[in-house]
Protein backbone atom coordinates (compact mmCIF):
# COMPACT_ATOMS: atom_id res chain seq x y z
CA UNK A 1 0.00 0.00 0.00
CA UNK A 2 1.13 3.44 -1.06
CA UNK A 3 1.76 5.45 1.55
CA UNK A 4 2.94 9.18 2.17
CA UNK A 5 3.58 10.79 5.47
CA UNK A 6 4.47 14.58 5.09
CA UNK A 7 6.12 16.28 8.22
CA UNK A 8 7.96 19.44 9.41
CA UNK A 9 5.14 22.32 8.62
CA UNK A 10 4.36 25.40 11.09
CA UNK A 11 3.89 28.57 11.62
CA UNK A 12 6.38 31.05 10.53
CA UNK A 13 7.31 34.70 10.14
CA UNK A 14 7.99 36.33 6.58
CA UNK A 15 11.45 35.67 5.70
CA UNK A 16 11.73 32.84 8.02
CA UNK A 17 12.58 28.93 6.57
CA UNK A 18 11.33 25.48 6.96
CA UNK A 19 12.12 21.88 5.84
CA UNK A 20 9.32 19.77 4.93
CA UNK A 21 10.13 15.99 4.68
CA UNK A 22 8.02 13.34 3.59
CA UNK A 23 8.29 9.72 4.35
CA UNK A 24 7.08 6.98 1.76
CA UNK A 25 6.64 3.64 1.50
CA UNK A 26 4.97 0.83 -0.56
CA UNK A 27 6.48 1.21 -3.30
CA UNK A 28 9.95 1.20 -5.13
CA UNK A 29 10.46 4.77 -4.00
CA UNK A 30 13.89 5.40 -6.01
CA UNK A 31 12.68 4.46 -9.49
CA UNK A 32 10.06 7.36 -9.71
CA UNK A 33 10.04 11.18 -9.94
CA UNK A 34 8.80 12.80 -6.63
CA UNK A 35 6.69 16.16 -6.40
CA UNK A 36 5.39 18.66 -3.80
CA UNK A 37 2.23 20.57 -3.85
CA UNK A 38 0.37 22.65 -2.17
CA UNK A 39 -3.17 23.55 -1.30
CA UNK A 40 -3.80 27.27 -0.06
CA UNK A 41 -7.15 27.84 2.17
CA UNK A 42 -10.16 27.41 -0.11
CA UNK A 43 -7.96 26.68 -3.45
CA UNK A 44 -7.12 23.67 -5.39
CA UNK A 45 -3.70 22.20 -5.41
CA UNK A 46 -1.04 23.33 -7.09
CA UNK A 47 2.27 21.88 -8.30
CA UNK A 48 5.45 23.21 -6.16
CA UNK A 49 8.48 21.09 -7.65
CA UNK A 50 9.83 17.70 -9.25
CA UNK A 51 12.50 15.84 -8.82
CA UNK A 52 13.85 12.99 -10.80
CA UNK A 53 15.24 9.58 -9.72
CA UNK A 54 19.03 9.14 -10.45
CA UNK A 55 20.26 12.19 -12.36
CA UNK A 56 18.27 14.45 -10.12
CA UNK A 57 16.81 16.57 -12.37
CA UNK A 58 14.64 19.19 -10.52
CA UNK A 59 11.98 21.69 -12.06
CA UNK A 60 10.13 24.45 -9.94
CA UNK A 61 6.95 26.48 -10.27
CA UNK A 62 8.09 30.23 -10.89
CA UNK A 63 6.54 31.29 -7.93
CA UNK A 64 8.82 29.06 -5.59
CA UNK A 65 11.91 29.14 -8.10
CA UNK A 66 15.73 30.63 -6.00
CA UNK A 67 13.31 29.96 -2.67
CA UNK A 68 12.73 26.57 -2.73
CA UNK A 69 14.91 23.67 -3.19
CA UNK A 70 13.51 19.69 -3.38
CA UNK A 71 15.81 16.21 -2.40
CA UNK A 72 15.50 12.92 -2.29
CA UNK A 73 17.01 10.17 -0.32
CA UNK A 74 16.52 7.10 -2.09
CA UNK A 75 18.34 5.00 0.61
CA UNK A 76 15.66 6.15 3.50
CA UNK A 77 13.17 6.85 0.80
CA UNK A 78 12.42 10.48 1.74
CA UNK A 79 11.83 13.34 0.12
CA UNK A 80 12.40 17.31 1.36
CA UNK A 81 11.79 20.50 0.55
CA UNK A 82 13.67 22.90 2.01
CA UNK A 83 11.97 26.71 2.11
CA UNK A 84 13.91 30.00 2.39
CA UNK A 85 12.66 33.15 2.59
CA UNK A 86 8.70 32.23 3.02
CA UNK A 87 5.88 34.84 2.46
CA UNK A 88 2.08 34.89 2.83
CA UNK A 89 1.43 33.77 -0.36
CA UNK A 90 3.32 30.08 0.34
CA UNK A 91 0.41 29.26 3.47
CA UNK A 92 -0.93 26.16 1.95
CA UNK A 93 -1.09 22.37 3.22
CA UNK A 94 2.09 20.85 1.89
CA UNK A 95 1.66 17.08 -0.08
CA UNK A 96 3.96 14.30 -1.55
CA UNK A 97 3.42 12.51 -4.73
CA UNK A 98 4.86 9.75 -6.60
CA UNK A 99 4.73 10.34 -10.53
CA UNK A 100 1.77 8.23 -11.30
CA UNK A 101 0.33 6.74 -8.16
CA UNK A 102 -2.90 8.46 -7.19
CA UNK A 103 -2.14 8.21 -3.50
CA UNK A 104 -1.83 11.73 -1.19
CA UNK A 105 -0.40 11.97 2.15
CA UNK A 106 -2.56 13.74 4.79
CA UNK A 107 0.07 16.70 3.95
CA UNK A 108 1.52 19.54 6.72
CA UNK A 109 0.50 23.01 7.20
CA UNK A 110 2.79 25.53 6.43
CA UNK A 111 1.34 29.06 7.84
CA UNK A 112 3.10 32.47 7.01
CA UNK A 113 2.50 35.02 9.08
CA UNK A 114 3.28 37.86 11.79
Amino acid sequence: QVQFVETGGGLVQPGGSLNLSCAASGFHFSGYPMSWYRQPPGKGRDFVATINPGSGFTDYAASVKGRFTISRDDVKNMLYLQMNNLKPEDTARYFCKAATKDSWGRGTQVTVST
